[in-house]
């Protein structure tokens, strides 16, 4: 198992992972670093674990919000492709209807056309 190592707060850890997720560990881990450096700007040294508790609770503020925002998105997309499938629905009907007055209309004019031929002589 691959071991990467971060550094969160001015600390190095040494973290395991799955195998290729080696870039995106890190990517966590800057991003979390990123996340105590904006803390520890906004309210001064109150403390390591205090700090690490405010950030990860920001954090986990901005996956719920996300979270929320991505079932908003999931709802639309849902109602969305509802739409569209009642819109193929009637756009297909309306094509049967076309498609039902165009043989009538076709009927219809060779219905006409016979009655201008001449009668058979006989």
């Amino acid at each position: 198992m691959p071991q990467v190592n971060v550094t969160i707060a001015g600390k190095a850890y040494r973290m395991a992972c799955g195998e290729g997720e080696e870039a995106h560990l890190e990517e966590l881990a800057r991003l979390y670093d990123e996340k105590i450096g904006e803390m520890r700007q906004a309210f001064g040294e109150i403390g390591d674990m205090r700090l690490h508790v405010m950030a990860a609770l920001m954090v986990a503020d901005e996956v719920s919000e996300l979270r929320q925002r991505l079932a908003r998105l999931e709802n639309d997309l849902a109602a969305t492709q509802g739409d569209a499938g009642a819109a193929d629905q009637r756009l297909s009907e309306v094509e049967d209807r076309a498609a039902e007055a165009l043989v009538s209309a076709a009927e219809r004019i060779e219905g006409v056309a016979r009655s201008l031929l001449p009668a058979p002589v006989g």
